[in-house]
């Protein structure tokens, strides 16, 4: 199942989350951050057919009807404050330490935009989908993921869409 952490890190702003091919920072500024995103999940995740095996029928209807509202496939906006350092924009290991089991292939990288592919295989699941994201200038980024998590004859479309605003040099306590 996909983590609200990883949906969370994914719009950081430098990639070099596995060892494959560099990506070139974006040409942004230093300091506070405004990110909203916005999530739309639709389908049923991938769950192992032996986990789904040890519930019992109630916990199997509560946990498929929680599912269902989740992944209705309506929006939902988030807006957080992100502090954006030169470390951040350099860091090779941005999304935590490196997933063997993942793999990108950048197709496209400058100061203004970024453009991959990623895949992972983790036991029974295979999630796979493009990122994009793109300085609209020093002080504005956009951007775009499109995944799809399948696995046990089931499968997860995550769309995530993006935009940040540089408010300032200084980021106080927000990390």
């Amino acid at each position: 199942m996909v983590k609200k952490s990883f949906l969370a890190v994914i719009i950081l702003w430098s990639f070099g989350i596995w060892a494959a091919d560099k990506v070139q920072p974006l040409d942004v500024k230093l300091g506070l951050w405004e990110v909203t995103t916005t999530n739309t999940m639709s389908g049923m995740p991938p769950i192992p057919a032996e986990a789904l095996a040890q519930m019992t029928p109630e916990q199997r209807a509560r946990m498929e009807e929680s599912m269902k509202a989740t992944m209705s496939g309506r929006p939902k906006t988030t807006t957080r404050k992100e502090c954006i350092t030169k470390e951040k924009l350099n860091k090779d290991d941005l999304f935590g330490e490196e997933r063997k089991e993942c793999t990108r292939t950048v197709l496209s990288t400058s100061s203004s935009k970024v453009e991959m592919k990623m895949q992972c295989q983790e036991e029974k699941m295979k999630t796979e989908g493009t990122f994009r994201m793109e300085a609209v200038g020093s002080e504005q980024v956009k951007g775009s993921m499109k995944m799809v998590a399948t696995g046990g004859g089931r499968a997860m479309n995550i769309d995530m869409d993006f935009n940040a605003r540089y408010l300032g040099p200084v980021c106080g306590d927000t990390k």
